[in-house]
């Protein structure tokens, strides 16, 4: 199973892409939850395998003004939001409320808190390749201070649990992000909606693309394998942002980019 498609909401629409194997199979795509995440599945004989994806992504990013964002009463979060305040396999904020609160409590609720907790994080933790697996929690990331994307992402999001502000993981692509990979951010509730934020700091928030949604990188995976597996080289991640006058050359393969745009070519 992959989840390498781009979702779509009202921040972000596919005008093209393809899902492709080598050699060709049968792919069943689906709907895996309400946030609009994108499964495909498929069945693959035994040999080589190789899976490209390729989409042309218009984002509509909203910017608020910060001073306008306030955290939401418990009694306010929408039904569909509560779950995002639970712990979940990754963000034990139960195990780290102490800690949230002495370290951010005491800090005016709203935006300028959930921004010093991403500060906190970017400055606290080293970003190195390799130092975290897929067992690695946010507590283990709080002893270590190292990680990787995910890792930080984790961090923020316990931390705002703990503080009683829903917080959710998302899985995607980032323009300009070096080197180029699969992105790890996350998404904090304030007000009456979700606002992104990256702790790593590595890519501009206006290029996040969303793949996927959920309580924490469990939920979104690149690839769930099912039987024995063996990757022969590491994934190819590409996301570069074109300009709407380009979509079609960029379609047709020609590889043709400029910074600025306000699409994305995913490939």
């Amino acid at each position: 199973m992959f989840q390498i498609s781009v979702s779509e909401n009202e921040h972000q629409t596919v005008v093209e892409e393809s899902f492709e194997t080598d050699p060709p199979l049968a792919i069943e795509h689906c709907d895996s939850n309400a946030s609009g995440n994108r499964l495909a599945r498929l069945v693959s004989p035994p040999g080589p395998l190789e899976v490209r994806y390729r989409a042309v992504v218009e984002l509509n990013q909203n910017l608020v003004d910060p001073s306008f964002l306030k955290e939401c009463s418990f009694s306010d979060i929408p039904a569909e939001v509560l779950t995002y305040l639970n712990p979940s396999r990754y963000c034990e904020s139960d195990r780290l409320g102490e800690f949230a609160w002495n370290e951010f409590g005491a800090l005016a609720p709203g935006h300028s808190r959930v921004s010093s907790i991403v500060d906190w994080v970017h400055n606290y933790l080293s970003y190195v390749p390799g130092s975290t697996g897929p067992s690695t929690t946010a507590c283990d990331v709080l002893v270590q201070r190292t990680g990787v994307c995910r890792d930080y992402a984790h961090l923020t999001i316990t931390l705002c649990r703990a503080l009683g502000i829903p917080a959710r993981y998302l899985a995607g692509y980032a323009v300009e992000l070096q080197p180029p990979d699969f992105h790890g951010f996350c998404e904090i509730w304030l007000g009456e909606s979700w606002y992104l934020v990256d702790a790593t700091k590595l890519a501009p928030i206006a290029g996040l693309v969303r793949i996927g949604t959920g309580r924490d990188a469990a939920e979104v995976s690149f690839a769930t394998i099912i039987g024995a597996v063996d990757l022969a080289d590491a994934p190819q991640v590409l996301a570069v942002p074109v300009s709407m006058a380009q979509i079609d050359g960029v379609a047709e393969g020609t590889g043709a980019a400029t910074v600025g745009g306000d699409a994305v070519s995913i490939g």
